[in-house]
């Protein structure tokens, strides 16, 4: 399990940062164009706050949320305690602990960014997902866009054909989809750039970005098993 330096950390600012994400709700639409998830069980893996759970809940018939840190668990059961088809459930990618093909669609978001590495979790997902189901990874796209530069220049070691080469190897295909963040003051852009960035990163951003919306470029990799 690797910590996460933003939610982890900064969970107040990472809701911001999830609200402000996607408003035009491109990335479910392209989700749901590939495979819908009504009336069928879906594995939000790594679900952190629990952010998306309810929205999940209203067409899936199970919701299951796993999530390795204790403090984000507990603020996902908070979230979601008044929804009879929600479980969440202490787990890590490589090691959910729910059973054997028990699930129809499992959605990581920014859970995943790198690739090399993710091989343990691949497994699971071999594991958890039942035969015709789908797994969803939504990660960035650093080639282009306003926020894949300024994820270049924060992440400099995060070579993209490298992680576009791990994925396709692993017989997942990339739909990429060029969304926003779209915040409701620049106080808020501001909060959650200084999360994502390192001091010096965060403060040539902030300096020369002017607005509260900021193009933002992801990849959504999906495969159908």
């Amino acid at each position: 399990m690797v910590p996460s330096p933003n939610i982890w950390h900064h969970t107040a600012t990472y809701e911001i940062e999830n609200r402000a994400f996607d408003r035009d709700g491109l990335v479910e639409d392209a989700m749901r164009a590939i495979a819908p998830w009504r009336d069928r069980t879906v594995l939000d893996l790594g679900c952190g706050t629990g952010f998306h759970l309810p929205r999940w809940a209203e067409e899936a018939t199970q919701v299951v949320g796993v999530e390795p840190h204790s403090d984000l668990l507990a603020l996902a059961r908070r979230r979601s305690k008044r929804l009879p088809t929600v479980t969440t459930r202490r787990g890590t990618a490589q090691a959910t602990g729910l059973p054997d093909a028990s699930v129809d669609v499992v959605h990581a978001r920014w859970a995943y960014f790198f690739g090399p590495g993710c091989e343990p979790g691949l497994a699971e997902l071999d594991r958890v997902i039942r035969r015709g189901g789908t797994a969803y990874v939504i990660d960035n796209d650093p080639t282009t866009s306003t926020f894949g530069g300024w994820f270049r220049r924060g992440y400099p070691y995060v070579m993209p054909e490298r992680v576009e080469s791990f994925w396709s190897q692993h017989g997942w295909t990339r739909t990429p989809i060029l969304t926003s963040w779209q915040f409701e003051s620049r106080a808020d852009l501001e909060a959650v750039v200084r999360i994502e960035f390192t001091r010096d990163v965060a403060e040539e951003i902030v300096a020369s970005h002017v607005g509260t919306t900021v193009d933002y470029a992801v990849n959504l990799w999906h495969r159908t098993y």
